[in-house]
This record gives C-alpha cells, sequence and structure tokens, in this order.
C-alpha cells in the first residue's frame, strides 16, 4: 500500500493512500466529530459534522469522504470549521424533540453529546417541527420519524449489512423521512426484526418494544410465580451497561441482581441450549441416516427464522423443527418445572433477557404454546434489564456472585458458546461427534468455526463418514449460502446460521457501543465480547451438552428419548410462508 505525508493542525503523519481525511486524522489523535459516520458501515458524508478545512480548499469538506493526497494540508478547528459544525447541529436539534428527560437514550445519545462537545448552549433556529407518526406495529420494534436526524446508518446496516433492504429515504427536504417503501408499518413489510438498526442509530428514532413494565406488574403480583431466564450472551455484555470493559463476564452478578428483582427463580437458557443440541443433533443424525432433507439448518435465531420465511420459504423444510432454547425454556417451565415443583402452570409468569430485539416477535408467535399458555411470557433485552436494575437502585457493581437456581440453570460450556458465531455448531459437534464414534473427543475446540469470518467452512470425520459443515453470520452471508442450497451447489449437511453479526453477542438487543468507541477500539468490540464467552467455557467442568447431568435427568423422568413423542411434542415447531412484499389494495 502507498504512504502519503498529510499534515493535520500542523501535526505530519504518514498513512496509506486510501485513507480518509477522518481516518488520518484519527491516526494522529485528532478526534473529529461525526454523525451519519459509522466505522466499516456508513461513509456518505451526509451530517456534515465533520467538516474541515482543507488548505487552498474553496469550501468547507466533509473529512469522512475526502480523500487524503501527498502533501495534503487540512485544519480542524479553525472558527470556520467550529461555526459550521454548531449550526448544523443547532438545525438538526431545533427540529428534534426536546424530551431527553424521558427518552431511553438520555446521556447516551450522540446529537446529545456532540451538543455538550460544541459548547451549544442555546439554538439560534427556530422553525417548523415534524409530526410524523410514530410506527408501533412490530411485536418488536418502535420506529419514531420525528427523532430521525438523517444520518442513514440504519439504511446502510438494513442494505449493506444484512442484505434486507427494508428501509430507506424518501421524500426530499423538510419532508425527508426513513422508512419501509411507501412508509408501511414494520409489521407489514419483510423487516426480520434483527434490531440492527437500534444498534446503530445515534438517537432514539428507533428502539425496542418496551416490557418493563408488564414484568414489574407481574413481580408486583403475589399471585405469580415469576421465573427468569437468561442468553449465554448476556452475561458477555450485561457489564458494559454499568461502565465495564466491554468483554467483561457477569454472571455471578447478574444472577444476583436478577434475584434482588424479585423473580423467584433465575435460570439459564444455557440449560435449553444444551437440550436443543440433543434434539437437534439427533435430528441431524436422523436425517442422515434415513436420507432426510439437507442440509440441516440451525433454528435457534429468530431473526434468520423469519427471512427464511420470507426470502426463501421454499426451503422451510431445511430448517431443523427444533424451537429456540427461549422457546423450549418456556414450555418446560410451565409443564416440567411446573410439575416437579407442584405449581399451577397457569400463575407461572415466564421472563427470558435476550440479546436479541426478534425474540420478543418469537414469543408471540401463534404456535409457540404447546405448554397449553404462552410459553414465554415477556422478553427483555440487555437494555431493558439494565434499566430495571438502575430503576431498583441496585449497586450492579458490588454485588456478590450468586448462581443459579436448579435445576434449569445448570448448563454446560456447550450451551454457553450459543452466544457467539459458530457456537451452536461447535456445540453440536461436540455432542455428534461423541455420539457416533463412542470415543471421547481429545480436543473440545473446533477453531475452524470460530471467528469473525462471514461464511466459514469446516469437514469432521464421523467414523468415517464425512460431515461437511458451514457457518454464517448476518443475513447477507445468510444469503449467499441460501442461494448455494437453492441452486443445489451446496454440498453441507449442517448450516448454522445466526442473524446478527457476530451472532448473539452482536444482537439487537445489545448495549450500544457509539460511533466514537466503535473507533477506538482496537479490533472490533463483538472479539472482546466472544472471547468472554469462550474464557468462561474453557473454565467450566462439563463441555458437552450430553453431559449435563439435569438434561439426561430430564429425559430419564420426563422427555424419553432425544426425538420422542413427547419430546416432539414440547421441544419441536414449524415455519410460516411469507412475502417478502406487503399487500397493495388486498392483492
Amino acid at each position: 500500500m502507498e504512504m502519503v505525508n498529510v499534515t493535520i493542525d500542523g501535526h505530519k503523519v504518514m498513512v496509506p493512500n486510501n485513507y480518509t481525511v477522518l481516518e488520518a486524522a484519527q491516526k494522529a489523535g485528532i478526534n473529529i466529530p461525526t454523525l451519519c459516520y459509522l466505522k466499516d458501515i456508513n461513509k456518505i458524508g451526509a451530517c456534515r459534522v465533520c467538516l474541515v478545512e482543507i488548505k487552498g480548499g474553496r469550501a468547507l469538506q466533509a473529512s469522512c469522504v475526502y480523500p487524503v493526497s501527498e502533501g495534503l494540508e487540512v485544519y480542524t478547528n479553525t472558527p470556520a470549521v467550529r461555526e459550521a459544525r454548531k449550526a448544523v447541529v443547532e438545525l438538526l436539534i431545533s427540529n428534534h424533540p426536546q424530551d431527553c428527560l424521558k427518552c431511553s437514550r438520555n446521556q447516551k445519545c450522540e446529537l446529545q453529546d456532540l451538543a455538550k462537545k460544541l459548547g451549544i448552549n442555546d439554538i439560534r433556529f427556530q422553525g417548523a417541527i415534524s409530526t410524523f407518526k410514530t410506527d408501533k406495529s412490530s411485536k418488536s420494534l418502535e420506529r419514531n420519524p420525528d427523532k430521525c436526524v438523517l444520518c442513514r446508518r440504519c439504511v446502510a446496516v438494513c442494505n449493506n449489512v444484512q442484505g434486507v433492504s427494508v428501509l430507506n429515504a424518501m421524500n426530499r427536504g423538510f419532508d425527508t423521512i426513513v422508512a419501509p417503501a411507501f412508509d408501511h408499518p414494520l409489521d407489514s413489510v419483510n423487516c426480520t426484526l434483527c434490531g440492527q438498526c437500534i444498534n446503530v442509530c445515534p438517537v432514539e428514532a428507533i428502539k425496542e418494544k418496551d416490557h418493563i413494565e408488564i414484568v414489574w406488574d407481574a413481580l408486583g403480583d403475589p399471585e405469580k410465580h415469576v421465573v427468569v431466564q437468561t442468553a449465554p450472551a448476556v452475561r458477555a455484555v450485561l457489564g458494559e451497561e454499568f461502565g465495564l470493559p466491554i468483554g467483561t463476564s457477569v454472571t455471578g452478578k447478574m444472577v444476583a441482581a436478577l434475584r434482588r428483582l424479585g423473580f423467584t427463580k433465575i435460570f439459564d437458557t444455557d440449560f435449553t441450549a444444551d437440550l436443543t443440541i440433543m434434539e437437534e443433533g439427533h435430528e441431524l443424525l436422523a436425517r442422515i441416516k434415513n436420507s432426510g432433507k439437507l442440509p440441516l439448518i440451525t433454528s435457534c435465531s429468530p431473526g434468520w427464522i423469519k427471512y427464511c420465511e420470507h426470502h426463501f420459504p421454499e426451503l422451510l423444510e431445511n430448517l431443523s423443527t427444533c424451537k429456540s432454547p427461549q422457546q423450549m425454556f418456556g414450555t418446560l417451565a410451565k409443564t416440567y418445572y411446573a410439575e416437579i415443583e407442584g405449581i399451577d402452570p397457569a400463575k407461572i409468569f415466564s421472563v427470558s433477557v435476550m440479546p436479541c430485539t426478534a425474540k420478543k416477535f418469537e414469543a408471540d408467535r401463534p404456535e409457540m404454546n404447546d405448554s397449553g399458555y404462552q410459553d414465554v411470557d415477556a422478553v427483555l433485552t440487555v437494555r431493558e434489564l439494565a434499566r430495571m436494575i438502575k430503576q431498583a437502585g441496585i449497586d450492579f457493581n458490588n454485588l456478590p456472585d450468586e448462581k443459579f437456581d436448579l435445576p434449569m440453570g445448570m448448563a454446560t460450556g456447550a450451551g454457553l458458546i450459543f452466544g457467539a458465531t459458530g457456537g451452536v455448531m461447535e456445540a453440536a459437534l461436540r455432542t455428534v461427534y461423541e455420539v457416533v464414534t463412542g470415543e471421547t473427543l481429545s480436543k473440545l475446540d473446533f477453531e475452524e468455526v470460530r471467528g469473525l469470518e462471514g461464511i466459514k467452512e469446516a469437514k469432521v470425520d464421523l467414523n468415517g463418514t464425512e460431515v461437511k459443515v458451514a457457518v454464517a453470520h448476518g443475513l447477507a452471508n445468510a444469503k449467499k449460502i441460501m442461494e448455494k442450497v437453492k441452486d443445489g451447489t451446496a454440498d453441507y449437511h449442517f448450516i448454522e446460521i445466526m442473524a446478527c453479526p457476530g451472532g448473539c453477542i452482536g444482537g439487537g438487543g445489545t448495549p450500544i457501543v457509539d460511533a466514537l468507541e466503535r473507533t477506538k477500539i482496537d479490533g472490533d468490540y463483538r472479539k472482546l465480547r466472544i472471547k468472554a464467552i469462550y474464557s468462561e467455557d474453557a473454565q467450566l467442568p462439563l463441555r458437552k451438552s450430553h453431559e449435563n447431568p439435569a438434561v439426561k435427568k430430564l429425559y430419564e423422568e420426563y422427555l424419553g428419548q432425544p426425538l420422542g413423542e413427547k419430546s416432539h411434542h414440547l421441544l419441536h415447531t414449524h415455519y410460516t410462508k411469507r412475502s417478502k412484499y406487503p399487500e397493495v389494495n388486498g392483492n
């Protein structure tokens, strides 16, 4: 790569010739404010917050798109630059709802932060105020166009990272709005509800459907027996909401906090992740043995499931019929757990804490009631749980470590690694290998399916039978694999797909990492979260799902066997073919 010499505010720096001025400034240790820019996702120069002065230039330039060149001289802090940036942000604020105190992004809002950094104490501009309708149609997301700053980050992540292209800018000038085509409500289009738009939004133009008050009401009802399950990724990300470094595992403190919130039992979704491996692993073996529909594709990610229902309905038979761990837990909480505890299942209120916004939609699917009741009553994102902990005045960082309740709190490392891309595949291989060969794995870590490469492939020898597997994360990568399955060029036996980049640790319900923090982190913040997952897995005494004593007991005393009649009724499901396009005039 050819290098060039650039001078920024009098500081000389040598950078690759494909850098922008913004990237060169960052290398020089100079932070230029941005709003629409998002590292590796959105570089469009739309907001004009990152304006700089170029020596010899006739106008200020957007540094996020202005290329460097040999001998370029840049000024980032001149009076003209400061005044231009302030004017841009003041204009944005002049058309922004002044409701910071009741906004979930208060003190975590990039617009608010910009105003503070630029020294904006007054708004000089007054004009018309947007009055768009808030879209509350979805089970998972709410979209408030009045708060939108038109940065188009959500458009970029939906189009370029997820490949779904639900959102785009419509109209012109003051009437511009980011929305689905023809401003259709989210529940009528092919939105997968993955929530990646939330994670990149600098304000609160889009957020998760809030279940906090539903859960508080249940906790305050003496007639309800309220249980909670926590997904594998939650322990690796929750600490960020309390100022802990990215990648800090807080399992014990999380359990302690949930107990103090008033939940009767605190269980671990890792338990039913282990159970999922037992069912899904045997389903894979059955399909291979009986010439069933291959490749078998995992069904743990509800965003991925909804994507497949919209975009590849002809391949729904390839999906595993296993419910996700969340839904398996919900069913068992109101059947198995209710039976062994002697509790009326009608009084059990089942809550899940998930890194995923699509889980709210999944819990509300009409087929998720095999217990005779709605299996999961409420779903909290990690951000919602953090807000509840703060509302309760709990000093999270100083809590003692506590343990999950039994029996549905016992889990293995295989269940834990579901939180990272490749984790479901690795967990399945740990069990399938030993079930088929009867031999103990000498090395449990399947490095081939780990990491943040978009699509990973591997081959595993099962006593002479070669099993070919693939892992994809992010829906644009999922599409590439599914096109190969559709045209018959995929020779895989088993495929893991997660809707969110990085898997669940990058889910739409995880703590938001703002643009500046993303830029400062050495590498990808998701790598730090994944490291926390695998580090905890490596320290656990049990690391294979089929070795979980509580799962063994569940089969012995209640389910019978994997893929048996009872497990099929309680733990398996079906899917729905959906259109890619909304209905227009009933057609």
